[in-house]
């Protein structure tokens, strides 16, 4: 293959992911025009179209999906092949890409990384905040973190958290206007401030679990968020009561700003994993990265 036509089917895949010349442009550091001569010049030289372009966006035509299913783990295996070889440098180096949620990045990731990348600067982290779940073969993350419970079945996990509990909490001001429930099904008839889940669009549904008995409560209220700090806002507020992790409340809880309710109903459950791909090797700085949050999970759950 010469080696031009193995550049221009780089840039394609950005085009294809990005959907978008104008962006696909910016993430290559070149120019629009220029990257629109270069997938000219591959369809050309193919013979066939790959892309549909229009006004809005550009989305792959058939024979370009069919060559994106061919070249991604092609080049995926290529890009893992150039990360593994720089553990023959007297550094390790390469970028590690992570996707995680807010909570699960600011209380585990970001400790580990910070650790990381003061140890080995030559190792770059790009650390993705987003609570759908990501596909992280097709992004081309190295890893993600997850609730052990959402993990697909496909992937290696390791366990870098402890069990994590929720906690239903509101302000004094509401709980003195309003009281508080002493059963999950009492939610209903208070103002509760919901969380709507990125991925799917649907709203959480308020789990509870008490002596191996599990129940579901759909709340109602004024607000709705998309992440729980907004919700604990919201509560501090005095809009209601919200539902978050009980990691994030419990200075709250203990000076008074916030109350607690239905303790007894809120068990503790799987903590974070990190998961990756069941490949045939994983990238020397992604091996630090994943051995640092291994190491500091150990020294926590001991």
């Amino acid at each position: 293959m010469l080696r031009d036509q193995l550049a221009d089917l780089a840039a394609f895949l950005v085009v294809a992911d990005e959907r978008s010349f104008t962006r696909a442009a910016a993430r290559l550091s070149t120019s629009q025009p220029s990257l629109s001569q270069t997938i000219r010049r591959l369809e050309e030289s193919l013979g066939v179209r790959l892309l549909t372009r229009n006004t809005r966006n550009v989305s792959p035509t058939e024979a370009g999906e069919q060559l994106i299913n061919t070249l991604r783990p092609a080049f995926s295996d290529i890009d893992n092949q150039l990360q593994f070889l720089s553990q023959y440098r007297d550094k390790p180096a390469g970028t590690v890409r992570i996707t995680a949620g807010q909570h699960s990045a600011e209380t585990l990731i970001w400790p580990a990384i910070e650790e990381v990348m003061l140890l080995y600067p030559d190792i770059k982290v790009e650390l993705s905040i987003d609570s759908s779940f990501t596909d992280i073969i097709g992004e081309r993350f190295d890893g993600g973190i997850r609730l052990g419970e959402q993990i697909a079945l496909d992937m290696i996990a390791s366990r870098i958290g402890p069990e994590l509990r929720m906690a239903v909490v509101a302000s004094p001001q509401y709980v003195l206007k309003f009281g508080k429930p002493t059963h999950p099904q009492q939610l209903t008839q208070h103002s509760c401030i919901n969380l709507r889940f990125p991925s799917s669009g649907g709203k959480y549904i308020w789990e509870f679990s008490k002596d191996g008995r599990d129940l579901q409560v759909r709340v109602d209220g004024q607000y709705t968020v998309n992440n729980m700090h907004s919700a604990l806002s919201a509560a501090l507020s005095g809009l209601g009561w919200a539902m978050v992790m009980e990691d994030m409340v419990e200075q709250a809880i203990s000076n008074g700003t916030l109350i607690q309710s239905l303790e007894e109903w809120c068990e503790p459950f799987a903590g974070y994993h990190i998961y990756y791909p069941n490949r045939r090797f994983i990238s020397p700085a992604f091996q630090i990265v994943l051995d640092t949050l291994k190491a500091r999970a150990s020294a926590v759950l001991s």
